[in-house]
């Protein structure tokens, strides 16, 4: 009777873990996913902007869907730009939001920050002359 009970117990834990599972990535498959592209010509790129930009709702959840595209220089750890938010107001960074891009794609899960407002995107990787103008703007609405 008690390896009966422990089995049920054990099925039970399994449907329990594969239900979170699941429910892990039906959340994970709803987030909005944003394409940029960082460019070789130091600048941050979406399909069918002229100037870049985003606009999110406060603590929306996303996935960043980054091309990495090589620039003139790289860090020693293999990037070749940045992807750093900045609250406009002060320019400080937001905790969490100091990827380092290698060539290629790669997508980051990301939350938006919880306070609405003016934020910027700065390229954090000296990956050219023209690098201080790879930046975009970031809109948090509540």
């Amino acid at each position: 009777m008690t390896n009966a009970i422990n089995i049920r117990r054990m099925f039970l834990w399994i449907v329990v873990a594969a239900s979170v599972l699941a429910l892990a990535k039906s959340a994970e498959s709803q987030a909005r996913v944003i394409e940029i592209t960082a460019d070789r010509d130091s600048r941050y790129k979406i399909a069918g902007q002229r100037t870049p930009q985003i606009t999110v709702t406060a603590g929306e959840r996303m996935v960043l869907r980054i091309t990495a595209r090589k620039a003139k220089s790289r860090n020693r750890d293999g990037s070749i730009h940045g992807f750093t938010l900045l609250r406009a107001r002060d320019h400080s960074k937001v905790e969490g939001w100091d990827l380092l891009l290698r060539p290629g794609t790669q997508d980051y899960a990301m939350t938006a920050p919880n306070e609405p407002g003016e934020y910027e995107v700065v390229c954090t990787v000296i990956c050219s002359e023209d690098h201080e103008g790879m930046n975009m703007k970031f809109t948090v609405l509540p």
